[in-house]
């Protein structure tokens, strides 16, 4: 999921030994096969020593990048002594690549400081990243300000930066499907179209009524490997009946294939209240399938809710849930329950076994017979990342907040798909939520990831970003 391909740009000061420069050649490239990433590279007789120092060179490696250009999704350069700034600034500035940068310096040795030995890429890359700011170009530091190619340090560095890659390509001229109008209700999931579009997201509209039609017109033969494939997926309530999972089945295929149709990465659907109504159907279970298998879908027509999973997916390569903050627990400031009807993916809940039911706040009100497609269960504990992005039109940006915490194994007396979520400093971050305009959703995704979700979209794509960090 995160493989990515890279620009490798190697540098050097022409007084520096040059056995340096074949070294870092040789170990960059071993280290990106091993981490199973493709790379572009000059090769030692395009250039001297491979390596990009003069204006030549940098002329002769801009062209080798621009030429892949379509399947680089970062640049990686590395510094194995001083190395020549304006040679790289002018190599990223003319390949025209706008894409991630990161920026290694390999370390000295205290013992091998002679000019036969030593390296000053501790100096050099202070001069790189100066070159690079006063060109307006943004870049990526690795965790320690030097590092060695072959140190775990930086095998962990490269990974980072792969998923900060995928977050930017993914993002940009990304395209979300809008199944359905807002619910009327629903002001809080209001945005902006243009806003989206002018950091590369494109929103595709589907009247609702499409659907429901495409779904009406599935016939039952059609849709068997659907269904066979819902009772795979969870533990049918003995009370649905065999009218009721085909219905079902044929609303999952027409959506998958509406949002296949659009050529769209994620999706939002207005399932709250219409298609209960016209169809007889919840579109929940649809919502979780298709996010397990890597289309993330938002529910209640929140198309930037569908954009923050879309980031987090990205991200972690794993399937993200939306959910709303939803209760606080009594006496626990930094905890609260987080929940939906539900559609959240599969792979989120405790057990493999998950229910598949009936709406249990819609049904109250519809009618179970009218409410069925909800996945049931307790969200299993572990690391997590929140993220919401949001549009915010008296500003005319795109904005959004991020931070870590974790969902606790504590049970929980509610219906739906339910986490007990911990999130250090919670209250401050409510506070936070409420005094700039955040909707009630929120995006989480395993694992802790927000370093490298604020380094992509705030850094590379312009979203104003908020990291949240426990009191």
């Amino acid at each position: 999921m995160l493989k990515q391909t890279f620009g490798v740009i190697v540098s050097h000061r022409s007084f520096f030994p040059s056995y340096h420069i074949q070294d870092a050649r040789k170990d960059v490239a071993a280290l990106l096969t091993k981490l199973g990433h493709d790379y572009v590279m000059v090769s030692e007789n395009d250039t001297s020593l491979g390596a990009t120092v003069t204006f030549e060179e940098a002329k002769v490696t801009a062209a080798l990048l621009a030429k892949h250009k379509d399947k680089i999704s970062g640049i990686i350069v590395i510094l194995p002594n001083f190395g020549e700034e304006l040679g790289v600034a002018e190599a990223i500035q003319r390949s025209g690549l706008d894409v991630p940068i990161l920026i290694q310096a390999c370390e000295d040795d205290f013992d091998k400081l002679s000019m036969a030995h030593r390296r000053d890429a501790f100096c050099g890359k202070i001069s790189l990243c100066n070159s690079l700011y006063q060109r307006g170009i943004p870049f990526t530091q690795t965790t320690m300000h030097t590092c060695g190619i072959n140190s775990t340090e930086f095998s962990a560095d490269v990974q980072r930066f792969a998923a900060i890659c995928n977050v930017v390509k993914g993002l940009k001229n990304s395209r979300i499907a809008m199944l359905g109008a807002r619910p009327i209700a629903f002001n809080t999931v209001r945005f902006s179209e243009k806003i989206l579009q002018k950091h590369g997201i494109s929103v595709q509209t589907m009247d609702l009524s499409e659907v429901i039609a495409a779904a009406e017109a599935i016939t039952d033969d059609a849709a068997k490997a659907k269904e066979a494939e819902i009772r795979a997926y969870g533990s049918i309530c003995t009370s649905i009946s065999q009218e009721k999972i085909a219905k079902q089945a044929r609303l999952c295929l027409a959506m998958e294939q509406m949002v296949d149709a659009l050529d769209c990465q994620a999706s939002t659907v207005q399932c709250w209240d219409s298609l209960e109504k016209n169809y007889g159907c919840a579109a929940c279970l649809g919502m979780s399938m298709m996010g397990q298998n890597g289309k993330p879908s938002a529910c209640e027509s929140d198309v930037t809710g569908a954009v923050s999973m879309l980031a987090a997916k990205l991200a972690t390569g794993s399937a993200p849930a939306l959910m709303d903050w939803n209760n606080n627990i009594t006496g626990e400031a930094d905890c609260c329950i987080s929940q939906h009807c539900s559609n959240f993916p599969k792979s989120f809940f405790q057990s493999d076994n998950l229910e598949i039911g009936t709406l249990d706040v819609l049904g109250s009100v519809l009618g179970e017979d009218s409410t069925f497609g909800a996945c049931k269960g307790v969200v299993a504990p572990g690391d997590m990342t929140y993220i919401k992005v949001s549009t915010d039109d008296t500003q005319g940006i795109m904005k959004m907040y991020v931070g870590e915490g974790s969902f606790e194994a504590k049970a929980v007396d509610t219906k739906g798909g339910v986490a007990y979520c911990r999130v250090p400093g919670l209250q401050s971050l409510m506070y936070y939520i409420c005094e700039n305009g955040f909707e009630h959703h929120v995006c989480f995704v395993r694992g802790h990831v927000a370093d490298i979700l604020v380094e992509a979209m705030g850094k590379y794509m312009g979203v104003k970003t908020y990291k949240h960090i426990g009191d």
